[in-house]
């Protein structure tokens, strides 16, 4: 008797069920799409800095750093800094 019976592998849901997936899967990939774009951007930010920071690090025993246009590259790397942080 039970050989007879057969399960297809499908549930039937209503309209309310069905809907509350579509919603979550949207949800999701929104998130989803978030998370890559802000991933993006940190990863912009790091590859930014870092040079930054390297070359600062550069040659430790010099009391001094010759910066030309201090104030104009700064500003500039700001500018850069804040385009990342905006998207």
């Amino acid at each position: 008797m039970a050989d007879d019976l057969f399960d297809f592998g499908f549930t039937i849901v209503d309209e309310q069920e069905l809907e509350a997936v579509q919603q979550a899967t949207a949800k999701v990939e929104t998130v989803s799409t978030s998370v890559s774009e802000t991933q993006e951007r940190l990863e912009r930010l790091y590859n930014a800095i870092t040079p930054l920071l390297n070359n600062l690090k550069k040659n430790p025993e010099k009391d001094y750093i010759l910066w030309q246009n201090r104030l104009e590259k700064v500003e500039q790397f700001e500018d850069h800094i804040q385009k990342i942080y905006q998207g």
